[in-house]
């Protein structure tokens, strides 16, 4: 268990490190602009684009895993909007919102390092390519749905133009997938090249975690809406658990890649959930809290996750 620890603690301890900042310091929110711009398009996609680059395209050729992790996010996602709907009585687009808050964990934050860091580089692969169908699934549905309830533009036509924009335009799917094609063509590059990615992608997750923690310090909390625990607890507590069963029903996969799509089932519900509720001004206070809360509370059950992985109490045949 020391090990875990070992393991988390610096992950949760940065996150806490930009909470107390965030706390402590009267600095504005715009401040992290340049942070955020940084890591949307410059960290985090230097950081997909070397994991995918460096991973053997015969690797990233794994249908089975791809239905099965990508049909957990969408079981989730429906599930967390019901329980939503359900519990504040909420309204479609905001339901869509709560839905996205229990199905897309902290994959592009937390998830390459934490994953390299307890399953090592054979998880690498497995990693990359939930990132890329979780976020083409999510990036689509949520356009989707919020485009079909805004009275201005209601058509299906507008909303598909919506969604191929959003997705055509994303930066991490678009250095995920130049990744891959660089894997397929088996392309080299210059040395110095590579040493700039590697600065890069070694900023991705300490950058990451720090901004998450101030923002988070950042947003007000003075009460829990009914909805957010319920959703919660489906991206903590089920989400996993249908990884886990779906791993079982679709594999056998090899133990490194059913182990990854587990512990990426069990990351908290991620920071760009806030972001995007708040460019469509829905649920943005749930959302917040979601973020907050979820964090927290994933101390326990992440790291917990992470012991029965690592110890092989969580095994697969």
């Amino acid at each position: 268990m020391v090990d875990i620890l070992n393991l988390a603690l610096p992950y949760f301890g940065l996150i806490f490190i930009g909470f107390a900042c965030g706390k402590a310091k009267g600095l504005p929110e715009s401040g992290l602009a340049w942070m955020n711009f940084f890591l949307l398009y410059v960290s985090l996609p230097a950081l997909l684009f070397g994991i995918m680059s460096k991973t053997p395209f015969s690797e990233l050729n794994n249908p089975p895993f791809l239905v099965a992790t990508t049909l957990g996010t969408v079981i989730a996602f429906f599930l967390a909007m019901l329980v939503a709907k359900l519990l504040g009585r909420l309204s479609l687009r905001e339901a869509t919102l709560a839905g996205l808050s229990g199905a897309y964990g902290n994959i592009g934050y937390m998830g390459p390092g934490l994953a390299l860091a307890v399953l090592g580089p054979k998880a690498a692969a497995p990693t990359a390519l939930i990132f890329c169908c979780d976020s083409i699934f999510l990036f689509s549905i949520v356009p989707l749905l919020i485009e079909l309830t805004d009275r201005e533009h209601p058509s299906l036509l507008h909303a598909c133009g919506v969604v191929a924009r959003q997705i055509v335009l994303n930066p991490l799917i678009m250095a995920a997938c130049f990744g891959a094609l660089a894997a397929a063509l088996h392309l080299r590059f210059p040395v110095a090249l590579d040493n700039t990615l590697l600065f890069l992608q070694n900023a991705a997750a300490p950058v990451a975690l720090f901004v998450l923690g101030v923002t988070v310090a950042l947003r007000p909390l003075d009460r829990i809406p009914w909805d957010v625990p319920g959703v919660i607890a489906v991206k903590l507590l089920i989400h996993p658990l249908l990884a886990f069963g779906l791993m079982l029903a679709f594999g056998p996969f090899a133990q490194p890649w059913a182990a990854t799509a587990v512990l990426m089932a069990s990351l908290p519900p991620a920071l760009n959930v806030f972001v995007i509720a708040r460019q469509n001004d829905t649920w943005v206070k749930p959302a917040s809290v979601a973020v907050l809360v979820g964090t927290f509370a994933s101390v326990v059950t992440l790291t917990s996750a992470m012991w029965m992985l690592q110890t092989g109490r969580l095994s697969f045949p």
